[in-house]
Formats: C-alpha cells, sequence, structure tokens
C-alpha cells in the first residue's frame, strides 16, 4: 500500500475522552472512530490488525481439531427461556421485540443457539467428541462503556463450545483449549497467564481466565511470580493426547495465579515472599466446564454405548479477538506510539522515502516495494510530499516493526537505513539486503500460514 492512496486520518492532539493508551493510540492513529458509546467503526488499520488476530485465532483453532461455523447476532428469547438464563442474565442482555411480537435478543453469548444446532443432528455417542466455534460480533450492555475497545458495548469474540459424552472427555476438551489458547496468544507476542477465575453467568465450577499484566487492568490479580517463567514455545502438541494436554495445564495452572473474586490469601500466603506478586490484568479470554448445565434442560442428549441416553457434557471457550487490539497496544507501546508485535502487524515495515521527487531516490523505494511485495510481504510506502520528521512519527505512531528509510545521501554510498522499531536501533545494508533482512525475519509468521 503507497499512503497517498490510503485512509489513514492521523490525529496530532489526543481527543479528551481516551483514558488508557491504547484507547489514545488506536483513535490517533486512525484505526477506530466512535459510532456510538462504546461501539466503534473499524477503519482500515485498526481493521487489517483485527483480521491477523482472527486469523491467528482460526489457525489455532483448526489446528487442535475445532470445526468453524457462524451463528447470527439475534437470536430467540425462547431458547434462552428454555436454559433458564433469560430473565438471569440481567440488563447486560439487549432484548428486542420484533414487529410479530416475537421476543430476541441481541447476542452476548451463544451457549443455547449452539446447543439447539446439537440437539437438532447429533444423536449418538459415535459423533462426539465435537467442538465447534464461531468468530462473530456481540453486544453487552456495558452501563458505563469505556476504554476503547477495551470495555465497549459491541465487541468481536470468538467463542467456542465442546461437546462430550462423559465429564473426563469434557475437561480434556478443556485442557485442550488451553493449550491452543496459550499458543494463539503468545503468536501474537503477548503472554497471557491462566488465573482461576469466576465463572459469572455462564456458569460451572471449573474456569480460567486468561489474563495479560498491564496497569491498566480492570482486573486486581495476584500470582507466584515464577509462573511469567513458563511459554511454550514450539513445543509439538499432540492435541488428541490427553496425557500430554494435560500436563500442559498442570504445568500452567500448578502455581498461584488467581483474579480478585478466587484469591485466597491463605494460599497466596504459602507462597515465598520474594515471589508473590499482585497487579492489575486484561482478561482476553476465558476457558469453562459446565457439565450437563444446558444440556439437561435443552434435551441435548445422545445415546451412549449401552444404548441409553445421557444428556452430553459441554464447556465453552471465548477470545475476545477486538479487546486483543487494545491489549497488544497496552503491553507494547512506548511515548512515541504503538509497538507491534511482527505476528500482528498491519503492514510488514514500512518504507519512508526521504526526499518524494528524487529520481534515484523514488526509483529504490519503488525496487524495494516490488521486492517486499514479491516475498509474500506488505509494506507501507510514504510517498507523500511530506516532511522527513512528519514520516517518521506517523511510523512510529502506528507501529510497524521495521522501517527502511530511503534517502539521496545513502543511495550513493550504495545503503539504505533499516530500523527496528522496538529497540530504536538502525543499520545500513544495501537495498537487496535489506529486503533479504525483512523477508527472514518474516519467516517464522508466514511460512504455512492461512486457513
Amino acid at each position: 500500500m503507497r499512503l497517498s492512496r490510503y485512509f489513514l486520518p492521523v490525529l496530532k492532539e489526543t481527543p479528551s475522552e481516551a483514558q488508557i493508551v491504547s484507547h489514545r493510540y488506536m483513535l490517533r492513529a486512525g484505526m477506530i472512530k466512535q459510532s456510538a458509546a462504546g461501539i466503534y467503526s473499524w477503519l482500515p488499520l485498526g481493521f487489517k490488525v483485527l483480521k491477523k488476530i482472527e486469523g491467528i485465532v482460526h489457525e489455532e483453532q483448526m489446528r487442535a481439531g475445532h470445526i468453524p461455523v457462524l451463528m447470527p447476532t439475534m437470536q430467540s428469547a425462547d431458547l434462552w427461556r428454555e436454559s433458564g438464563r433469560y430473565d438471569a442474565y440481567g440488563e447486560e442482555m439487549l432484548r428486542i421485540t420484533d414487529r410479530h411480537d416475537r421476543d430476541l435478543l441481541f447476542t452476548p453469548t451463544a451457549e443455547e443457539l449452539i446447543t439447539d444446532i446439537f440437539r437438532s443432528h447429533v444423536s449418538s455417542y459415535k459423533d462426539l467428541p465435537l467442538t465447534m466455534y464461531q468468530i462473530q460480533w456481540k453486544f453487552r450492555d456495558e452501563i458505563r462503556p469505556r476504554f476503547g475497545v477495551m470495555r465497549g458495548r459491541e465487541f468481536y469474540m470468538k467463542d467456542g463450545y465442546n461437546f462430550d459424552l462423559t465429564k473426563e472427555d469434557a475437561l480434556h476438551a478443556y485442557n485442550r483449549h488451553l493449550v491452543s489458547y496459550l499458543r494463539t496468544y503468545e503468536r501474537m507476542g503477548l503472554q497471557a497467564i491462566p488465573m482461576r477465575a469466576d465463572s459469572g453467568p455462564i456458569g460451572g465450577d471449573d474456569t480460567h481466565e486468561f489474563l495479560v499484566l498491564a496497569d491498566t487492568g480492570e482486573s486486581e490479580v495476584f500470582y507466584d511470580s515464577a509462573v511469567t517463567d513458563i511459554r511454550l514455545g514450539e513445543r509439538d502438541i499432540d492435541y488428541n493426547d490427553v496425557d500430554q494436554c494435560r500436563a500442559v495445564m498442570e504445568e500452567f495452572t500448578a502455581l498461584y495465579a488467581r483474579t480478585d473474586e478466587t484469591h485466597d490469601a491463605a494460599l497466596f500466603d504459602q507462597i515465598p515472599a520474594e515471589r508473590q506478586r499482585s497487579a492489575r490484568g486484561i482478561e482476553v479470554g476465558q476457558i469453562f466446564y459446565f457439565g450437563t448445565k444446558y444440556s439437561e434442560p435443552m434435551g441435548a442428549t445422545v445415546q451412549g454405548p449401552d444404548g441409553k441416553s445421557v444428556p452430553v457434557h459441554m464447556g465453552s471457550h471465548g477470545i475476545g479477538v477486538s479487546r486483543l487490539v487494545g491489549a497488544i497496544i497496552e503491553a507494547s507501546h512506548d511515548d512515541k506510539g504503538i509497538i507491534w508485535p511482527e505476528g500482528v502487524t498491519p503492514f510488514h515495515c514500512g518504507i519512508v522515502n526521504l526526499k518524494q521527487g528524487d529520481d534515484e531516490a523514488d526509483a529504490a523505494c519503488n525496487q524495494i516495494y516490488a521486492a517486499l511485495v514479491a516475498a509474500g510481504l506488505e509494506p507501507l510506502y510514504d510517498d507523500r510530499k511530506e516532511r522527513a520528521g512528519g514520516k517518521f512519527a506517523t511510523m512510529d505512531l502506528i507501529g510497524l516493526p521495521w522501517r527502511i528509510t530511503v534517502g539521496p545521501r545513502g543511495l550513493k554510498n550504495g545503503v539504505v537505513e533499516v530500523t527496528c522499531r522496538r529497540t530504536g536501533e538502525s543499520e545500513e545494508l544495501s537495498p537487496e539486503e535489506a529486503v533479504k533482512k525483512i523477508a527472514k525475519i518474516y519467516e517464522p509468521h508466514t511460512a504455512g500460514r492461512g486457513f
């Protein structure tokens, strides 16, 4: 993309309503625009990041054997009355009556709808296990929406649902989701710590939230500092291996890590004092096992091996896709702007022409741009007739991880400047070597990807 042809409404001043870093930078970088309280339009730059995150979520869900579907944003209230949640959910649910006086609701979550799909088509244990998921817009009518996409009313979410014959099978699904979520977050450059949490209106006794530590987090968390040293990394995990998935779950949840709702001061005091930590965290996902909470009242049963009809065991598993955009910014920024991890950056590399209109500089930028595209990358070429300082400020604000700077002086020596946004370090390379360097950096993030 050439910046002269792109829609990037960058703001020089911070809007007064933006209270946290991610909200400020998303508005200033032209990623979002508020449409109503807690509801945003996603502008081109923000939409690209949203789709990058969505792509990673899809890839890791399907790697774990989960099947994508798409359910409507509007649901019948009758399904929620079957489960008993219609009146219990609270005022966050947006309830609607259509022209035929039928009660509808704007989806906050979809346990009832997916259970209805399951009971309509599955009747035998031979069709289990089964996990389906979607990435779809949701709505929860927050009384005080704030912090931009971090606590909005409309949000983009991955919600998945497992159906299993036994509790043991369903707990394997729980562990499988935990492993897949760890891999998902690490690919985004985040450390999201699984913490024992409260189930809230979803229900069930087994649940973990995934939290990214950040000063602006809404949740107070307590944890053993040793949990921050654990990484999944590039381990080869067989999602069908019950013992292997259980071992990862135990490794990542054995040390103390809890949200405020489940904090146990007596257990916390047993941790060595030098490792006791309290902080703020941003919730970016949650997994639940709730057994037959929905399958029993809604008649989601299968015929077991003995011929008897039994309700299936279920769980649900969510990732806040739109919230992750804000969480990544909260975890990765400086006083100049955003610093995108390579896995989610909207463009892989920025190209800055220090002297637009100079034949040699223009030709070099065009060659670098074409070479990056040929390597399967997406560069953003700042070809505007703007001063160099303004171009650098824009690149720093929008946070592309790498920048190639091209100017007449360097070209006389056969070099361009390659700069790392995170460290600020630069090196001079030939245009060809600069392209090779950028392509090499992104190999782990582009090879074999897609869904």
